[in-house]
């Protein structure tokens, strides 16, 4: 196995034992991303320059043995709507093409202050609206496991990355699916966090009270890693939870006897993929077989989720977009005659079609007139949704369900159909709309495409999560496919 293939525990083993340096690493990841990078197309930016001065910093505490943190020179890359101080961050949009920002998102200093070797910015949906990266202003990233397939969105570039070796690990965002979706399309482990476990602050705004950031890696070790390196309470997120970070590590256990299971019977309705559907009870009675305890559930108000979603998602949106006016921030109409104009041609010039669209609902939904009608009654669904979370959560320890309906889709099949599009999210949306964490595994292939295994847990339950995905792991090797891209 190459070095950029294998695991970021693998590679920090070897880093220690300096069998390998970072520089080393650093350039073979490098070199690697110049051989399939016109494939995947996953990097917005690549920061090669910054990646090796990072490494070699590394590696030079090292050499004085210095104590250096888990991660500590292992090249890795972020999704294109976290602030990077000095490095373009773009959304994938035209209005911030050329944006750089004065400072860091919170987590970029949490990594860095540990040793982070950033390799480079990801692709995305713009602004994180969409589920299958077709939405980016720039490009179109490919699934690596099929370059005629999408990768899943928003964090599909993030995914990709993983995916076709070219980062260890990644960080992307999650506000109704955007990192599971991916990860299980692409046969990578992503994790949404509990909401306020991990700091928003630096990330560019979708839905604020959906957005949260998390991991997208090889395996669930790693998962567990780069959480603990950017979890924790931070001053700077008023939403952000003061609460002790437990050990993840401590969790990594492959024994799940006991454990007490529930398979939302709303999930395995019609729509979903016959072989998906297989695949996935495949994998519960693989539980059964470890020794948790299976029993069917309901989460009766699951079938009102996504039109709760799509209310209450595009309704933040539109107040978080206001500030895209030319006046502030990146791209600016030129020819305009006055100022009313130059508003209107900049935001018509500068969003795409997507976040458009988003934009003039949710303006609607908030609308005088409209708001009780439409976003009132969306929230009061959230609520219902979150009392069916906390009834579930009263008698079990986690819930198993498909994290996605089929395996990922060609380009353009569903482009033209907005309301298709967003039924691909209809397995991860709830999660999002209960604040609750959950993570995607890969638990089997259909004609060739990974199948993602959803596994979801209490608030501040990622201890759970990770003693469960790792012993499904221990028991099964679909985390160790890699797709061949026919590159050497």
């Amino acid at each position: 196995m190459e070095l950029y293939e294998q695991t970021a525990h693998e590679l920090r083993d070897l880093l220690i034992k300096k069998e390998i340096s970072s520089q080393e690493l650093t350039e073979a990841f490098c070199e690697h991303i110049a051989q399939v990078e016109g494939y995947v197309q996953a990097y917005v930016t690549t920061t090669r320059e910054q990646a090796l001065k990072a490494a070699q910093d590394f590696d030079q505490k090292l050499a004085k043995g210095e104590e250096t943190a888990p991660l500590a020179g292992i090249p890795m890359a972020l999704k294109d709507n976290m602030s990077t101080k000095d490095i373009r961050t773009t959304c994938s949009s035209k209005i911030l093409e050329n944006y750089i920002p004065p400072y860091d998102a919170t987590v970029v200093k949490k990594l860095q202050a540990t040793g982070m070797v950033m390799l480079g910015k990801l692709n995305m949906d713009e602004f994180a609206m969409g589920s299958s990266t077709e939405n980016s202003r720039f490009f179109q990233t490919k699934n690596p496991w099929d370059l005629e397939r999408v990768p899943g969105g928003s964090s599909g570039g993030a995914a990709a990355a993983v995916a076709a070796s070219e980062a260890a690990y990644t960080l992307g965002s999650d506000t109704g699916g955007s990192i599971r979706q991916p990860a299980a399309y692409c046969g990578v482990v992503g994790l949404k966090p509990t909401y306020g476990l991990v700091s928003r602050f630096g990330l560019l705004a979708f839905a604020s009270s959906l957005d949260q950031i998390g991991p997208l890696t090889k395996d669930v070790t790693d998962c567990a890693l780069v959480l603990q390196q950017i979890a924790g309470h931070d001053p700077l997120d008023s939403t952000s939870a003061n609460l002790p970070v437990p050990n993840y590590q401590e969790a990594l256990v492959p024994d799940v006897k006991g454990l007490k299971v529930g398979v939302p019977k709303e999930y395995f309705a019609a729509g979903l993929d016959p072989e998906v559907e297989k695949i996935v009870q495949q994998s519960i009675r693989q539980f059964e077989d470890l020794g948790a305890i299976i029993e069917e559930t309901s989460l009766p108000h699951t079938e009102y989720a996504l039109p709760a979603y799509y209310v209450i998602a595009p309704a933040e949106c539109s107040s978080n977009l206001a500030r895209y006016d030319g006046v502030r921030y990146g791209y600016r109409d030129t020819d305009a005659q006055d100022i009313v104009s130059m508003f209107m041609k900049t935001r018509d010039e500068g969003f795409g079609q997507e976040v458009k669209r988003r934009i003039m609902i949710g303006t609607y939904a908030l609308s005088s007139g409209y708001y009780d009608a439409y976003y009132l009654k969306a929230l009061k669904v959230r609520t219902l949704i979150k009392q069916d979370f906390d009834q579930a959560f009263a008698k079990y320890d986690i819930l198993l369900t498909p994290t996605t309906t089929s395996p990922a889709f060609k380009f353009g099949e569903k482009s033209a159909d907005p309301v298709s599009m967003y039924l691909s999210d209809i397995c991860t949306v709830t999660i999002n709309l209960a604040g609750v964490p959950a993570i995607s595994i890969p638990c089997g292939f259909s004609n060739g495409l990974p199948v993602g295994l959803q596994i979801i847990a209490k608030p501040f339950g990622e201890s759970t999560l990770f003693r469960a995905a790792y012993a499904f792991e221990k028991a099964t090797n679909y985390h160790e496919q890699r797709p061949q891209l026919g590159v050497k």
